[in-house]
Parts: C-alpha cells; sequence; structure tokens
C-alpha cells in the first residue's frame, strides 16, 4: 500500500476540460460508493502482490518526467508511482472526484472523460499507464490511439485488463453459475457497448500492433478467486481477489442486471447468492484470467 512522503499537499479536483463529466455520460460498470472505492484498492494490492511490488512492467526511464495515469481512480496507483518517482510530474485523470485531498506534491488529478478528447499536447507524455477499464470504454482502438497520440516518441504505453468470466477447470455443466453468470455480464457490457471481453483473446495485442506500438509484450496471467492454491503467493493474492469480490458482488450485479438487463430485484438477490455460494466452493478452484500489455511508440512517427 501507499507509503506517502511527508511533503504532500491538499490536491483539488481540476476539471480538464472545464466542465465535470457527469457518471451517465461515460458509464460507470458499477456505482461509486465506499465499497466500491475500497475494492480499487484491494485490486491494486494484490496486482503488486502478483508483480512482487512493482508498479508497472513495461521497461520505462529510470527517471520518467510525465506520467498519465488514465481511469485512475482512487489514485493510488498514481500516489505510489509519484513517491516512487519524485521527480516526475504524475496526473491521475477520471470522471469521477474520488482521489483522497492529500497527494505527494508531483502528483495531481483531474476529472476528464477518458473517451473525449484529451486535454494535453500530443507528443507529451513519457509514461502512459491503463488499469482496469473493462466494461467503461465505448471504442478501445480509440483509446490506445489517444493514448499513441499523447506520448513522446520512445515513450511507453501499458494496459492490464481483467477478463470478469469466473474460469474452473472443474466445472464442465454449461448451466452451472459460473457459465450463466458470465454469459448475461458478457451480455450487458455488449448491450451497453462497452465491452467486458477487451481481455480475451489477442484484442488487447491486436489493437497495440495496429496502433503502431513496437516492442509489443502480452502477458497472461490467472489469479485465483479464493485462497485454494498451496502456493503462499497464490493463496494471499486469492484471499484479497475474494475480497475484492465479495465487496463488490453485490453493487456490481445489482447494477447490470436491474439497469440494463432488465432483472426484478429478487431474482438479482437469488442469481448473486448462488454465484457467491459457488465462488466460495472450494471444490470449484476459480480464478480469473488477466492480460497485460505493454509497447513502444516508435521513436519517428508520422502525425495522422
Amino acid at each position: 500500500m501507499a507509503h506517502h512522503s511527508t511533503s504532500q499537499h491538499k490536491a483539488t479536483a481540476k476539471l480538464a476540460c472545464g466542465l465535470l463529466i457527469s457518471s451517465t455520460d461515460t458509464l460507470c460498470r458499477a456505482p461509486n460508493d465506499d465499497r466500491q472505492n475500497e475494492g480499487l484498492d484491494i485490486t491494486h494490492h494484490y496486482i503488486l502482490l502478483y508483480f512482487d511490488n512493482k508498479l508497472f512492467q513495461a521497461p520505462i526511464s529510470d527517471s520518467p518526467q510525465r506520467v498519465l495515469d488514465v481511469g485512475t481512480g482512487t489514485g493510488i496507483w498514481a500516489i505510489d508511482f509519484a513517491d516512487q518517482f519524485p521527480s516526475a510530474q504524475v496526473i491521475g485523470t477520471d470522471i469521477s472526484p474520488i482521489q483522497p485531498a492529500w497527494v505527494p506534491p508531483n502528483c495531481e488529478f483531474f476529472i476528464d472523460d477518458a473517451q473525449l478528447d484529451w486535454t494535453w499536447p500530443d507528443n507529451h507524455f513519457d509514461y502512459i499507464h491503463i488499469r482496469d477499464l473493462y466494461g467503461s470504454i465505448d471504442d478501445w482502438a480509440a483509446l490506445y490511439k489517444k493514448a499513441f497520440a499523447h506520448l513522446k516518441p520512445g515513450g511507453w504505453f501499458e494496459d492490464l485488463e481483467l477478463d470478469i468470466r469466473a474460469h474452473s477447470d472443474v466445472v464442465t455443466d454449461p448451466e452451472h453459475i459460473f457459465h450463466r453468470w458470465n454469459n448475461v455480464f458478457q451480455d450487458a457490457g455488449e448491450k451497453l457497448g462497452k465491452t467486458f471481453k477487451i481481455a480475451i483473446g489477442s484484442r488487447m495485442r491486436d489493437l497495440m500492433d495496429d496502433t503502431g506500438f513496437v516492442e509489443v509484450t502480452e502477458r497472461k496471467f490467472r489469479l485465483p478467486m479464493s485462497a485454494w492454491c498451496l502456493d503462499p503467493k497464490l493463496k494471499e493474492i486469492g484471499q484479497f481477489v475474494q475480497m475484492f469480490v465479495d465487496g463488490g458482488l453485490e453493487g456490481f450485479g445489482l447494477y447490470l442486471l436491474t439497469q440494463i438487463m432488465g432483472w426484478e430485484y429478487d431474482e438479482c438477490q437469488v442469481f448473486i447468492a448462488e454465484m457467491r455460494q459457488a465462488l466460495r466452493n472450494k471444490k470449484l478452484n476459480p480464478y480469473y484470467e488477466v492480460t497485460l500489455v505493454y509497447g513502444r511508440k516508435p521513436e519517428e512517427t508520422t502525425a495522422e
């Protein structure tokens, strides 16, 4: 978790485009409340655990100067990065002003919609970081193109996304709650026009290649959804993933099922309870699949 320097300043939410973007304009996949925000911080923790406390995987320089965290959420990644690189200017953007008031002096937060025109000039950032925007983006190709345009030549872009499907190597029944849950939420994402399928297959790597990034690296890995692994590190990760799932299952599920899919409240509660029970079944060994990609903007590019 973040250990902030003593030389901090009070941040104020700034409107990058001069207006506040409502969450109804760019739809969040879950409501902003304390439980959901805590889930964002838990996610940060288990990702750090997986990567042995390394905040990034792209081979960025030892002294990045301008860094952008798109969809920063609570700002925890941006704050940690600013602490690690005190000479860097770290900017976090989000449509929701849920970041803390006290942050390192080299960290700023802006209210900004990543799907609209970005405030900053082209060829501006050394490193752009995105994580867990699944279910929030209308046009992933456009988002990657924005990142490419605003990177300096030679700068790095990194994106980590979760495949929201609950996987199990022992579940084969197509009517099992895992499969029914996976199908309905993938359908909800497609109905919204904000896919949950971005981390499936080679979509992210293909987007990187199509956008023009070079030295593209793709890593796929599994995160246990409970503490069923024998490996101590994965067992601890599983405990935190289970905390994340338990905390967000109802808010995530109720919103999409009632507001997008038109289910009745009682029907949703039964469905969510069945899913929660299955996730706690130690015989099923559930896990998420995660995709990480990073790539570099070529040194010489021609603006389109």
